[in-house]
């Protein structure tokens, strides 16, 4: 087996290392090959590309485009995008504009709660200003909630603040649905997948989906039970569609790693054979 981990994280969005280090990280776990699918931006790919050219990994183009279906945020992962796209280029940024939204909503929840939080102290310990090329999110409002002395981890912050149901949780305004995306990535020269079917707690999504527009599922994931990585990876191929899998890495902090270490999921380098082979065919 040729291993390759088709989902990773950098601080171009929310992830907590250079992409030069993840590339770094798939070469020191045996890895042939990683993806970089930072939410909303392409930022990360060209830093990620020069490190994996130096140190013989292949570095697949990606992106994990934030949607909403029906309540629920969805997430779409597109691999082997032209990351020069223009049409792809403007539509993150207007991606990012719907984050950034949300997240004022969120300071704004924080602060009804008498917690006094600023987005200049998020943007400070983003270690970027809303707007750029790259994402702020919930685990750098986190990270601004640790350094404020309002929370003693970033966990902590999460479950009493920011989680799915806790007092400060927004939901984003205005997200584009899931089979946008799907048109987006192919229109970018892309290949669609449906991110994490199991982290939405609906197993008919993951038929729906397949049925209008996506290439495949994400059966392999850190988050995954044994049983759900056997039902996505079933139901993908038998509709003919593509199974993935990779470990979702954000990094490592304090020796705890969110959601999984990279190479935790992973599946052939033949994959990426057939990703390239379902992008060509619509070019």
């Amino acid at each position: 087996m040729n291993p390759v981990d088709l989902h990773t994280h950098t601080t171009a969005s929310d992830g907590l290392h250079r992409p030069a280090d993840n590339v770094r990280m798939a070469k020191e776990a045996g890895l042939t090959g990683i993806a970089i699918t930072d939410h909303d931006t392409v930022a990360g790919f060209e830093e990620a590309a020069e490190a994996g050219a130096k140190l013989g990994v292949e570095v697949v183009p990606g992106v994990e485009i934030s949607t909403s279906h029906e309540g629920r945020d969805i997430h779409i992962l597109g691999y082997y995008i032209d990351v020069n796209d223009s049409a792809l280029i403007e539509r993150l940024v207007s991606q990012r504009r719907v984050r950034d939204s949300r997240n004022e909503g969120i300071i704004a929840r924080l602060a009804e709660l008498g917690i006094p939080l600023t987005m200049a102290e998020v943007a400070e310990a983003a270690g970027r200003e809303p707007g750029q090329d790259e994402t702020i999110g919930r685990p750098h409002i986190a990270a601004a909630l640790l350094r404020g002395g309002f929370v003693a981890s970033i966990q902590e912050a999460f479950d009493r603040y920011l989680a799915e149901g806790r007092p400060a949780y927004v939901v984003p305004p205005a997200r584009i649905s899931p089979f946008e995306a799907f048109d987006w990535i192919r229109e970018a020269g892309g290949t669609a997948i449906v991110a994490h079917p199991g982290l939405y707690g609906d197993d008919e999504l993951p038929e729906l989906f397949l049925s209008r527009g996506a290439d495949g599922l994400e059966a392999y994931h850190s988050d995954h039970s044994p049983e759900q990585e056997r039902l996505y990876r079933e139901l993908a191929e038998s509709r003919g569609k593509l199974v993935t899998g990779g470990s979702d890495f954000h990094g490592a902090r304090k020796g705890k790693t969110y959601h999984g270490p990279i190479g935790n999921r992973v599946v052939d380098a033949e994959v990426l054979n057939r990703l390239r082979e379902r992008a060509r065919g619509r070019q």
